[in-house]
């Protein structure tokens, strides 16, 4: 059996959830398996079985409503004993990975995070994972006999494959140990889209000039439903907050498009969203090291391409409504 943690926040799946679970209907296919997912106070589940899962463990408790790594790999743990399930998948998100080591520890399981594709081979269990700030891969050979893998956002992909589902009650025990940390309180920064759940992030450099000129980057993100984000000067200087800060020394970005407008591509900066599948920049200086790595590129001033892209993109929009 092939275990699914499905990430959730408000009682909605993450679209990291259906991607983990398609990850692991692929691996359930290899072995000859079944895949079982477990949800978390999760209102509805019947979409798991749109992306593989046969059947799902639904968890509904009041202590478990703010995400606690202690207490929610005590549960995912229960949850892989009951199902006998000798691999467990979760994401690779930053509550997955602090889950991930206490999960390994209960299970005695080897762990291996950043996973990007199926196992390369599954007896022996092999995977193949981004390491050194995704620079390079590596393939990884666990020995343990249950295992548990972090499957990298946007990675795999969702992939649709329609089962019969059905829902089981599931009540773990809950250790007052589980507990030793709690959450007293929870502050959004901000209601629009986060950087880790953005498929789209739109990023901005020092060639903006200064925070006054940042409602043109918002309006962008805004037009194609992103993340805004800025490089580690622009952080620095307290333009942005450093919540929006990405690279090697702020947050990875694993999007499927980044565009990187007045941002130069210093390699702390590169290293950080090396993994975003699509990379477009707006720079003024054909040198800029960005332009190296980018996908697609334009030369010129971010003032006049940004506003001008703007417009066609909500016409775009109003044409294809």
């Amino acid at each position: 059996m092939v275990l699914v943690y499905t990430e959730s926040e408000n009682g909605k799946f993450k679209k990291t959830a259906y991607e983990a679970v398609s990850y692991a209907k692929g691996i359930a296919d290899a072995i000859n398996s079944q895949v079982t997912a477990i949800a978390i106070n999760c209102n509805d589940v019947t979409p798991l079985g749109k992306y593989g899962a046969s059947k799902v463990l639904k968890v509904t408790n009041e202590q478990l409503t703010n995400f606690n790594a202690a207490a929610y790999a005590d549960v995912v743990a229960q949850a892989a004993r009951q199902e006998d399930a000798k691999v467990v998948v979760i994401s690779s998100t930053a509550n997955d990975k602090y889950m991930a080591p206490l999960l390994a520890i209960n299970l005695d399981a080897g762990y291996t995070g950043n996973v990007t594709e199926l196992p390369v081979s599954t007896e022996p269990f092999q995977v193949k994972s981004t390491v050194f700030s995704n620079k390079a891969f590596s393939i990884t050979q666990i020995n343990t006999p249950e295992k548990i893998i972090g499957l990298s956002k946007n990675a795999f992909g969702l992939i649709e494959n329609e089962t019969n589902l059905t829902t089981e009650t599931f009540s773990p025990q809950l250790a007052t140990e589980d507990f030793n940390t709690k959450v007293i309180s929870v502050h959004k920064s901000t209601d629009k889209v986060t950087i880790a759940d953005a498929d789209i992030v739109v990023s901005g450099g020092r060639g903006l000039k200064g925070p006054e000129n940042w409602a043109m980057i918002e309006e962008l993100a805004d037009v194609l439903g992103a993340a805004t984000a800025c490089s580690k000067p622009v952080s620095d200087m307290g333009w942005r907050p450093h919540s929006e800060h990405v690279g090697q020394t702020g947050k990875p970005v694993a999007s499927n498009l980044y565009i990187a407008i007045g941002i130069s591509g210093a390699i702390q900066h590169l290293a950080g969203v090396n993994a975003s599948k699509v990379k477009v920049v707006i720079n003024n200086d054909p040198e800029a090291p960005f332009f190296k790595v980018a996908d697609y590129g334009m030369v010129g001033d971010a003032f006049e391409v940004v506003p001008q892209l703007i417009e066609k993109l909500k016409n775009f929009k109003t044409q294809n409504a």
